[in-house]
Formats: C-alpha cells, structure tokens, sequence
C-alpha cells in the first residue's frame, strides 16, 4: 500500500502543476480545432453530476463567423454600457490589472464560442412545466468540466460573461426557459497576448480541515 500511496501523491502532484498552468487568454490564434474535440470535451462536461440527474444545461457551439459578429456587437453595446454608467469604483480597480476593454475582438478571432445555457425548466410528455432545482450548482460543476477537458488538449479558454446576456437568446434562438450563463471563449492562444502578472491564493488560504 505505501509504494501505491506514494505513486498516488506523485499522481495528483503531476496534475496539479499541469493545471497550475491553464490560464484565461483574451487573443487567439487563428489555427482550426477539428469539431470532434469540442464535441467530445462537451460530451465530457455532460457527464458532470446534477441535481436528480436532470442535466440542465445547453451547450450552443458558435463557428459561423457572421453569428460570432452579431454576438460581438451586442456584447460590445452591453459593455458601452456598463463601463459608462453602471461600473463601481471598487469594481474597476478590481479588474484595473486584466487592462480590460470595451471593444472585444475575441468573440471574432477564436474559431468557437461554446455559448452555455441553463434550463429553468422542462416539460413532460404532455408539455407540462417540470421546475429544475440547483440548476446554476449543476451548470458550473459542467462547466468547470469543460474548461479542464479543454485545457488538458492544450486548448485555452477564456470565461465571458458581460452583465446582461439576454441578447444570446435572441441572437442563437433559444426558448424561454433556457437562461444564458455564460460565453466560453476557446481557441488556441496567441503569441501576440502577454499574460497579466496576477497569482491565485495558496492553499492555506482556501482549504480548512477539520
């Protein structure tokens, strides 16, 4: 058991540095990723736990380059918006070190926008409303999913989510009972984009045992 114990510890050491790695790009390099990847990492995000097993969640995946647009300047419209009338000051120096900007080039440049959906509701066999439960609990642990499936093919990705998302619905087509939760931006990153110098907590900072 100790040479297993130890192969076990030197396992997840392993892993925790490769995801110490995985970082947020906002430029993308213009290479293709075949579809079946991002297939399969959704079909891996779809294996997430749920509450009663429901599974409410869509995932819209977004490569035609004029529907990328259309979401790029109603996005844009919403961060004019924010930025000129309803930011904090406290949230601006916030995110003062991510050099943030209105205009957001890449909705346009990465070859996928994976546009996520949680479903309020379903309905039976007779079209009758069935409420979901834990549905933002559900939509994240997927989410979380897909971004580590993503970032262990070597693929980066960039968690997009600007006040008001209501335009996706209309944009994409989606019904009511689906609620935008966010646009997972994915691609390849590009040598042109220079990390911000930021660090996440240590451990002892955010695990307790008792």
């Amino acid at each position: 058991m100790g040479a297993e114990k130890d192969k076990a510890i030197e396992k997840s050491e392993d892993l925790l540095s490769f995801m110490k790695k995985r970082r947020t790009i906002r430029i993308f390099d213009n290479k293709k990723i075949p579809i079946e990847i991002i297939e399969n990492c959704i079909a891996m995000a779809g294996t997430a736990p749920s509450a009663a097993n429901i599974q409410p969640w869509t995932f819209v995946v977004v490569k035609d380059p004029k529907v990328k647009k259309s979401i790029r300047l109603e996005a844009e419209k919403v961060e004019e918006e924010f930025y000129s009338h309803k930011i904090s000051d406290e949230w601006r120096e916030f995110l003062k070190p991510l050099n943030l900007e209105i205009r957001k080039p890449f909705l346009e440049q990465a070859p996928y926008l994976i546009c996520i959906f949680y479903q309020i509701y379903g309905k039976d066999n007779q079209g009758n409303k069935i409420k979901h439960h834990y549905t933002l609990e559900s939509i994240g642990i997927a989410t979380g999913f897909l971004i580590s499936s993503l970032h262990q093919l070597g693929i980066a990705t960039l968690t997009y989510t600007p006040t008001s998302m209501e335009f996706l619905n209309q944009v994409l087509g989606r019904p009511e009972n689906e609620k935008p939760f966010m646009i997972l931006v994915v691609g390849y990153p590009s040598s042109e984009y220079t990390l911000p110098r930021i660090s996440k907590k240590e451990l002892k900072d955010i695990m307790v045992i008792v």
